[in-house]
């Protein structure tokens, strides 16, 4: 594998941004890892990270590397700050950047593949909320999304947390106006797609049942159930809302979207 920290300007945020980059690479001498390169362009994982942390954490606290080498992916980690993944009413348009401009940028510097059916986007917490959105709200980008702990119930958890650093966050992010049916609430805007008919990528999602999280995991497990939503769950008992887990399920959600027996 090539690891590679890329710094650059983007023009919809108006600043310089930074990403950290895992490219395929044949390797046959590395001790404990083989690595593979596929023929064509590069399947690609966008791989989002959560509120307290920036894009080079999945390197840092899991072994990302390491599960990736045999699939013959590319991983492209972006940074966003506290955005939750929105076009910021307080600061800069992280989800047009994440969705309309990065990807080109990416694909300008590397050799990544454009279509669909090649781009997969997941994350944790709330780079789990993050890949829901975009996967739902951008159905032609990604072919499949996962959310590990995600914040799947943005609008419910906005009026639990009243303390004043998560008011300040929400507020920054989305304004001060009412979440729930508006476009950055994830069962409005599976809902929305559902009845456009529109091709849904398929979702997983999984979470600990120590997780403050769960509750409202399980209020989006139930609602795609019952709206016939392609929703992959994973519940797992004994797990909060920590590394061990992000580092175990990761593998899974791998397994899941690019399986080696079907030559992905």
């Amino acid at each position: 594998m090539a690891l590679i920290d890329c710094k650059f300007f983007s023009e919809t945020l108006g600043l310089s941004s930074s990403i950290t980059v895992i490219l395929p690479q044949n390797t046959e001498g590395q001790i404990g890892m083989k690595g593979a390169l596929k023929k064509g362009k590069h399947k690609t994982l966008y791989l989002l990270h959560g509120l307290s942390d920036d894009h080079s954490i999945w390197l840092r606290r899991t072994s990302i590397e390491r599960y990736v080498a045999p699939l013959g992916i590319a991983v492209v980690m972006p940074a966003v700050n506290r955005s939750f993944y929105a076009d910021m009413a307080c600061g800069e348009a992280y989800e047009t950047f994440i969705a309309r401009e990065l990807p080109g940028i990416v694909r300008s510097f590397f050799n990544l593949s454009g279509k669909r059916e090649d781009n997969f986007v997941a994350g944790l917490s709330m780079g789990g909320y993050g890949a829901f959105k975009l996967a739902l709200k951008y159905p032609e980008n990604y072919c499949a999304a996962a959310s590990l702990s995600g914040v799947l119930d943005v609008a419910g958890w906005a009026r639990e947390k009243k303390e004043m650093v998560f008011s300040r966050l929400f507020t920054n992010a989305f304004g001060t106006g009412p979440l729930k049916g508006t476009k950055n609430d994830l069962f409005y805007l599976a809902k929305k797609l559902r009845a456009r008919g529109t091709k849904m990528p398929r979702l997983y999602a999984c979470c600990g049942d120590k997780d403050e999280l769960y509750v409202q995991n399980v209020k989006f497990r139930d609602f795609a159930r019952k709206n016939d939503i392609d929703l992959s769950w994973r519940s797992d008992s004994g797990y909060g809302h920590t590394w061990d887990y992000w580092d175990l399920r990761i593998q899974t959600v791998l397994d899941w979207m690019f399986p080696l027996s079907q030559g992905s």
